[in-house]
């Protein structure tokens, strides 16, 4: 069994040293919640009641012991896992990855409502057409796709509405995630970060928004600014195509956190590329290359943002170290020593 004193790489959670389940399965759920150690109740409850922990996606077989009683498939994770998922103590958020791909209807979200408890929070990616822009080089993606690209009108009508309709007070933040974009755009930074501008102004407000950027051109004071007129916060995020989270928070200083809950997103191992991540660590299921420098970055991040009041979201993704809400259990222990030692920057 799992104590707090255990490696977060040596076991999952709710496995006994034989390795044998002792979570009990619902007869009404078909996935069931793992049965956790009592000490990981105890470190929720000492994590800041501002910071919620969380996943990219839920469907992962190879989360069986950690957060599943039992391995299913991965179609039945995706359809019936949420509610497993969101009574594990320290899995209080998670990303919702699909509406990146396809836009989501408000009926599809509402679905998730009544499987979490009240004081869950979704973080929802916007449809990849709004931050996405087309090569304009190539005839052939212009002719037979639209171009959204900062498209306020499609992103109200294809994102935004149908998130809030959905899901309600459970809607933490809809996420703008810019992949990296060609040298068209980073070598005037100024003018993508001007029409970024404009597009957030023409938003509603209401909703918590963030923009995640993977071109470190873009971290500059201008950056912030845009940001900050519409009330909209930086996502920090853990990438090898980024410096770290601190660094980040140093050169766009404090006006890119303070306009509401802050996401930081610890996606990726700085060693590792996607796909050789994804083939490295499959199924999932343990701590493969841990990273201890990113995870101190974090936390010493978190103690910031808790400092300025923020609610704050991390969301963890399973390329960053091997297992997803193992580098949370790790992230989490480490956030609760620093505060029993009085650990401060």
């Amino acid at each position: 069994m799992i104590t707090s004193e255990s490696s977060p790489s040596s076991a999952p959670f709710g496995l006994d040293e034989q390795g044998d389940l002792f979570g009990v399965t619902s007869d009404v759920d078909p996935v069931g919640a793992v049965d956790v150690a009592p000490d990981l109740l105890n470190l929720r409850h000492q994590l800041p009641a501002a910071l919620r922990l969380g996943t990219s996606s839920w469907s992962f077989p190879g989360w069986a012991g950690i957060v599943y009683a039992r391995r299913v498939g991965e179609q039945l994770l995706a359809r019936d896992g949420l509610r497993a998922y969101a009574k594990h103590p320290l899995l209080g958020a998670v990303s919702v990855d699909r509406s990146f791909y396809a836009p989501m209807t408000s009926q599809e979200f509402s679905r998730y409502v009544d499987k979490v408890p009240t004081d869950f929070r979704f973080v929802v990616k916007a449809h990849a057409a709004v931050i996405t822009p087309l090569d304009r080089h190539d005839k052939r993606a212009m002719a037979s796709e639209p171009n959204h690209f900062l498209d306020s009108d499609y992103a109200i009508d294809r994102v935004i509405n149908p998130a809030v309709a959905g899901l309600g007070e459970r809607l933490g933040v809809i996420l703008f995630q810019f992949s990296p974009l060609s040298v068209r755009y980073t070598r005037e930074p100024q003018r993508f970060i001007s029409a970024l501008g404009d597009f957030l102004e023409r938003l509603p407000r209401g909703p918590q928004y963030a923009v995640e950027i993977r071109n470190r051109e873009f971290l500059t004071r201008d950056y912030t600014d845009a940001l900050a007129r519409s009330g909209v916060t930086h996502c920090f995020n853990v990438h090898p195509r980024m410096p770290d989270v601190l660094q980040q928070a140093d050169l766009l200083g404090p006006a890119a956190s303070l306009s509401g809950t802050v996401v930081v997103r610890w996606m990726l191992h700085p060693t590792q590329e996607y796909q050789a991540a994804r083939e490295r660590y499959f199924p999932f299921d343990r701590l493969i290359d841990p990273d201890p420098r990113s995870r101190t970055a974090i936390a010493q991040l978190l103690q910031r943002l808790q400092t300025q009041g923020n609610d704050t979201i991390v969301i963890a993704n399973n390329k960053a170290e091997g297992s997803a809400p193992l580098s949370l259990l790790a992230l989490a222990r480490e956030v609760v020593a620093r505060q029993l030692s009085g650990r401060v920057l």
